[in-house]
């Protein structure tokens, strides 16, 4: 009901464009930071920033490359909600490649056994299945989650807490699960209307409470995946995530309200007109922030699609009046806003 009660307040705040690409950019730097903190690296939160901005510390090579690569593969997810289409298995075999090499090539799953470890002792406190059924499960998982999509069988919360686990669970590549964990959290929320404008992010809640977090993936009676924890007892990992995406809404939800509410912020009720967009449309505008008018190319660029999509959408905003042309005169064409929506990008 903390979930719901917030997630309806965050939708209906009259955030104009600039206040949500403030809050957005906020939350991805946040996810970014406390996703790879997870896996120990060593940047601080205002290094995270540096780095994405090309700043080098002298070996801390690998920590920065992390994050860079963490920080495309969150601009990706962006992409994928965008398209509106079913989570695809082999697309989010690529956001692994971004996460790992920062390069978009789907990664085979793991061809051998790998070993979680307790990094004080040496003991193993995992031991995930064997590489032969990987693919069968993460085939399953996507189509469980597909389906899920479709039917609503579960609130939104729970489906995406059992798609966290059992990615973890699988344990597909030998490292970058538990980045990719998250980031496939993250895009189930998204899809099923939880995204709230991109604004949040559930990775601070679980750096903040990293031993809770750790203890509620660890259930059933055996470290061996086929030795119970296959059908092991969830409530404890469903309480965890629904608790921290609860914090993580109510902390949003604050920080939100006090930006839209300060002297400084615009009052125009530009959320209502936001609402009648789509995403792909969203993401445009972030375009028309700093260009009055843009090309084909760039939308193509800036989505991630082929500029003969680009094109398409194009006329189809031309119909629509999202966009207008801004020479007919002239054979390379050039888009800008239409009155109604310029207002949403300049005051």
């Amino acid at each position: 009901m903390a979930i719901e009660a917030d997630r309806q307040v965050i939708m209906e705040l009259p955030i104009n464009i600039d206040v949500l690409a403030g809050l957005r950019e906020t939350a991805k730097l946040a996810a970014t930071h406390y996703s790879t903190q997870i896996e120990g690296n060593r940047l601080t939160q205002a290094q995270v920033v540096e780095a994405l901005a090309g700043t080098h510390f002298p070996g801390r090579e690998r920590d920065e490359a992390e994050v860079r690569n963490y920080y495309k593969a969150l601009e990706h997810i962006e992409s994928i909600v965008a398209a509106n289409s079913p989570i695809s298995e082999t697309e989010f075999r690529r956001v692994h490649g971004l996460v790992m090499h920062g390069r978009r090539t789907p990664t085979p799953y793991r061809d051998g056994q790998n070993v979680i470890r307790e990094a004080a002792t040496g003991k193993v406190v995992y031991l995930p299945p064997e590489a032969g059924d990987v693919a069968v499960l993460m085939a399953d998982l996507f189509d469980w989650i597909n389906s899920q999509m479709a039917t609503r069988e579960l609130p939104a919360p729970l489906i995406a807490a059992l798609t966290h686990y059992q990615y973890a669970t699988i344990h597909p590549y030998y490292d970058g699960n538990g980045r990719t964990a998250r980031l496939l959290t993250t895009l189930v929320l998204h899809r099923a209307g939880y995204g709230l404008k991109g604004i949040y992010s559930l990775d601070e809640h679980y750096a903040r409470n990293l031993s809770q977090y750790y203890a509620a993936l660890t259930v059933g009676p055996s470290h061996n995946y086929y030795l119970g924890r296959v059908e092991a007892d969830l409530t404890g990992f469903l309480e965890f995530f629904c608790d921290s995406m609860a914090a993580a809404l109510s902390s949003v939800r604050a920080r939100a309200t006090d930006t839209v509410t300060t002297p400084t912020a615009r009052h125009t009720d530009d959320a209502a007109v936001l609402r009648t967009l789509d995403p792909r449309q969203r993401r445009v505008l972030e375009l028309f922030r700093t260009s009055v008018v843009i090309t084909g190319p760039e939308i193509a660029t800036h989505l991630g699609i082929s500029p003969r999509t680009a094109n398409l959408l194009a006329r189809e905003w031309l119909e629509a009046d999202f966009l207008e042309i801004e020479d007919p005169a002239r054979r390379t064409r050039k888009y800008r806003l239409s009155p109604h929506y310029e207002r949403l990008v300049r005051p």
